[in-house]
């Protein structure tokens, strides 16, 4: 359940139908349920969090229909309003107009996936990024439970945006744990990644954040070359005393609409940067990706399809994917992907 809930799209029905076959009755799913959050809180101080839950909740109540009789839209759409209506009680520092031209602005699923305090913390972000005329914007915050440093990004979806996150991330030494990643219905990014901390003072922290701020906008504006910055500044970690074979799994069964690629391996500065950028190059576009990692491992599922929407059937072509994702995963740098 927490491997569905943090790295399946949740608004996809083909998720939720796969899962509800998996469980097979709501009691089940409630004893999964339980199951799954003692397992999460008993790791360690800060692996449960706000977002986790979110997700395990939003999971629980798509699913419970299904088992009951049916996908309802019905209940799906009675959630939302609900927390519309949560956020519209717990936000009303601003005129009904515009709150309500905000909530038009984000999809049925950032509504349902992110935790209530977070929505309201990005409610005034984007609203002073906009009011200040920024075309990129960056707000830090820290975790000290979790000890990550988060940085919040609102900017004009690109279909490189994420890959250059990435890359300005490694060549500012800071290694992803966590991704939050939402479009906007008006073709904004508001996304949310989580970085392991560098700096023992917040000061120090929030400098390096603002380096990575700017490094962004200056590749999106063309001032700066990515792949070289990356190669001049990133430094190979040194080898560690774990061995994770590198898996990347290519499943057309888990999404109606959209191939989904998950790759799982030994986590390392820059591997983000590396998957999504041999993704694009490989002639892919990613819908939504699902970032995480787990101690030494890290896991990434990309929705993706080929450049006109389509699934990706072709044996040859998903085995070309394949392999280049294994070579990225194995920290083969010599390898290219596959055109």
């Amino acid at each position: 359940m927490s491997t569905v809930a943090q790295s399946r799209d949740l608004s996809d029905r083909k998720t939720i139908e796969n899962f509800a076959a998996v469980v097979q009755s709501v009691e089940q799913m409630k004893l999964l349920t339980i199951l799954t959050t003692a397992d999460i809180r008993g790791v360690g101080p800060g692996v449960w969090n706000g977002w986790k839950a979110q997700l395990l909740r939003s999971l629980y109540y798509e699913t419970e229909p299904v088992l009951t009789g049916g996908f309802s839209e019905v209940d799906r759409g009675k959630r939302l309003a609900a927390a519309h209506a949560e956020f519209r009680m717990a936000f009303a520092e601003w005129p009904k107009d515009e709150l309500d031209a905000y909530i038009g602005r984000h999809y049925p699923a950032y509504w349902l996936k992110v935790e209530l305090p977070r929505k309201i913390r990005h409610a005034r972000f984007v609203r002073s990024s906009e009011q200040a005329g920024h075309k990129l914007a960056i707000n830090v915050g820290f975790d000290e439970v979790r000890g990550v440093t988060e940085l919040t990004i609102f900017a004009a979806d690109h279909p490189w945006l994420l890959s250059i996150i990435a890359g300005a991330c490694a060549s500012a030494g800071a290694n992803i744990v966590d991704a939050q990643i939402y479009t906007t219905t008006d073709g904004r990014a508001l996304d949310t990644i989580s970085i392991s901390r560098e700096y023992d003072r917040d000061e120090d922290e929030g400098r390096r954040a603002t380096r990575i701020g700017e490094m962004i906008e200056d590749v999106l504006e063309g001032k700066l070359r990515l792949p070289e910055v990356v190669a001049r500044r990133t430094v190979r970690s040194k080898a560690k005393p774990f061995v994770i074979e590198p898996e990347v799994t290519i499943n057309n069964q888990w999404s109606d609409r959209y191939t989904v690629i998950e790759v799982s391996g030994l986590d390392r500065p820059g591997l983000l940067y590396e998957l999504t950028t041999a993704i694009s190059k490989l002639n892919l576009n990613i819908a939504s990706a699902h970032v995480a990692t787990f101690g030494e491992r890290a896991r990434d599922v990309f929705y993706v399809t080929d450049l006109l929407g389509a699934q990706i059937n072709a044996p040859t072509r998903q085995s070309a994917i394949k392999s280049a994702l294994t070579h990225v995963m194995a920290g083969d740098k010599a390898v290219q992907p596959a055109a």
